[in-house]
């Protein structure tokens, strides 16, 4: 059990989209390294899973208290009871309500962006591919523009298929407990099983959300060399990372996004800017704890709730320096939401 009164951690949750070298080089000013344990309390939960290798996690070990740890792998689907298209992109939004769309494109180009506008005039943007891939619809209820479009050269695209969709009904909660292009898992990932016995001896989801935390700050190292040379569009293969043991801001961020989700703990993966005199673009995570809500804009655990949640900088970064680059949660900007 977590007990309250002798709580005090510094957490941050973090992935970098683009300028992942940024991320890092950012909160380097004073030596890094595992932080250290004379200036916090560390949360420990009995829990042998937190200290076994990836290859432990085949298959769900029973529950070890009244919470149940199995796996809830939602799917995304395309029936095709409401779709449009066009001989280059369909869109398929039966299951909207859900809080995602499908999107197929048809085409040959080699480079095509799918941008989502919605009711808060955010626009979130993705590199897609042939073949249909979920997407979720983060803005709530109101008016989505959807355009699919094919690069022409450099920086210039022209719109291969474009439509404005009003939805209403959206659930709240669908966007971050179903997987997408960004938190692609099922329940054939090692990963998920893995979260599954993470869980299994925790009594609350903020339990699940130390154990997977504690997990994941101490069994992944930092790929420098791939963060100078991942391409754009990189996508995170979460079983892969785990196996390897080493992975960048967005595969720490995805790994412990579809832990939490396949556990039914509502989980946003959130992208935007850090830092205060030279912010860099950035992302994180935050999760929603039903006695207290959606869990942000603090980062400290302080024996009742969590927010900024971040294994990247939690496992590379002394506190000393996390504290002084992340201050008091007020330095991270919010651009998207997936």
């Amino acid at each position: 059990m977590i007990k309250k009164n002798r709580l005090s951690v510094l957490l941050t949750l973090s992935i970098s989209l683009l300028l992942l070298t940024a991320c890092e080089k950012a909160i380097t000013e004073e030596p890094v390294g595992r932080p250290s344990t004379s200036s916090t309390k560390t949360t420990t939960i009995s829990n042998p899973e937190v200290n076994t290798a990836l290859s432990s996690a085949d298959k769900v070990i029973d529950t070890q208290t009244s919470r149940d740890n199995t796996p809830v792998c939602l799917e995304t689907t395309a029936p095709g009871t409401a779709s449009d298209g066009n001989d280059l992109a369909v869109i398929d939004y039966s299951n909207y309500k859900d809080g995602y769309i499908m999107v197929n494109y048809l085409g040959n180009c080699g480079k095509v962006k799918l941008l989502i506008t919605g009711p808060d005039g955010i626009t979130n943007k993705y590199d897609i591919k042939n073949g249909l891939a979920a997407f979720p619809l983060t803005a709530g209820d109101g008016k989505y523009e959807i355009s699919v479009c094919e690069n022409i050269s450099g920086t210039k695209y022209s719109v291969a298929y474009a439509n404005t969709l009003k939805l209403t009904g959206i659930s709240e909660f669908g966007p971050y407990l179903h997987p997408n292009q960004y938190v692609y898992y099922n329940k054939d990932c090692k990963v998920i099983t893995k979260g599954a016995n993470l869980a299994a001896y925790c009594n609350t989801d903020l339990e699940v959300v130390t154990n997977v935390y504690d997990y994941i700050t101490q069994n992944i190292v930092y790929d420098y060399e791939k963060a100078n040379t991942v391409a754009s569009g990189y996508i995170s293969d979460i079983d892969e990372i785990l196996e390897s043991g080493t992975g960048i801001c967005l595969d720490y961020s995805a790994v412990m996004t579809s832990m939490l989700r396949s556990q039914s703990i509502p989980t946003r993966l959130e992208v935007g800017y850090v830092g205060t005199d030279n912010p860099v673009y950035h992302a994180w995570i935050s999760v929603y704890i039903e006695e207290v809500g959606w869990l942000n804009g603090i980062i400290q655990f302080n024996g009742y709730e969590w927010s900024l949640v971040d294994p990247t900088f939690g496992a590379s970064t002394d506190p000393k320096t996390l504290k002084k680059y992340i201050g008091d949660g007020s330095n991270y900007e919010i651009s998207h939401v997936y």
